[in-house]
């Protein structure tokens, strides 16, 4: 095996690391959040978990030896996750209306929807596209700012209505990946054949 596939089979990475440590960290969230209404702490949990993410992923594409296949699974899977926990226990505590709860998971439900269809002609998936990884910055910005928003003074209403810009952009930026992704799944439909 050449050793450029050796080290993708690395395990014990730093963005693994990162990511395992974000995946941790979404029952501490629910807990500081629901159990022990710890706003603030919940707060840095957000703020610590997106800046890891974003960390994980310069550490992975800068430093030598530090991309893996595992880094490639967990990290998108750790934020889909993180896409689904977070706005369900916002509006649980009252911070997010449903709507936009529902909103984001019908269109995660919606893509997919078209794995079948992606495996049946041999891919396992399509790769993330920018519009796609700015509405994730925008949304997983957006609430904690939105939690942050949530106290009873000036600056915190100032910092809602931040929270709330970013929330709305990340939204409609991330339909709008989704309806680039299912053009791109009609694509593949037309132009590769079932693998058999």
């Amino acid at each position: 095996m050449p050793a450029a596939d050796e080290g993708r089979d690395r395990v014990l990475t730093v963005p693994n690391v990162l990511s395992f440590v974000r995946l941790l960290l979404v029952p501490v969230f629910l807990y500081l959040l629901l159990v022990a209404h710890a706003q603030g702490w919940a707060v840095a949990v957000l703020m610590f978990s997106g800046f890891s993410d974003w960390a994980d992923g310069k550490i992975a594409r800068l430093v030598a030896n530090q991309s893996s296949r595992l880094g490639e699974l967990l990290d998108p899977l750790v934020d889909r996750i993180y896409m689904v926990t977070v706005p369900v226990a916002l509006a649980l505590y009252g911070a997010v209306p449903w709507w936009l709860v529902l909103t984001l998971l019908g269109r995660d439900a919606v893509l997919a929807a078209t794995l079948p269809v992606l495996r049946s002609r041999g891919l396992a998936a399509l790769p993330v596209t920018y519009i796609g990884k700015a509405a994730t910055f925008a949304l997983m910005s957006g609430f904690p700012l939105v939690l942050l928003g949530q106290w009873d003074a000036l600056w915190s209403r100032v910092v809602l209505a931040c929270g709330w810009a970013f929330l709305i952009w990340g939204l409609l930026l991330y339909l709008w990946s989704a309806v680039l992704y299912l053009m791109q799944v009609v694509l593949v439909v037309r132009r590769m054949d079932p693998v058999r």
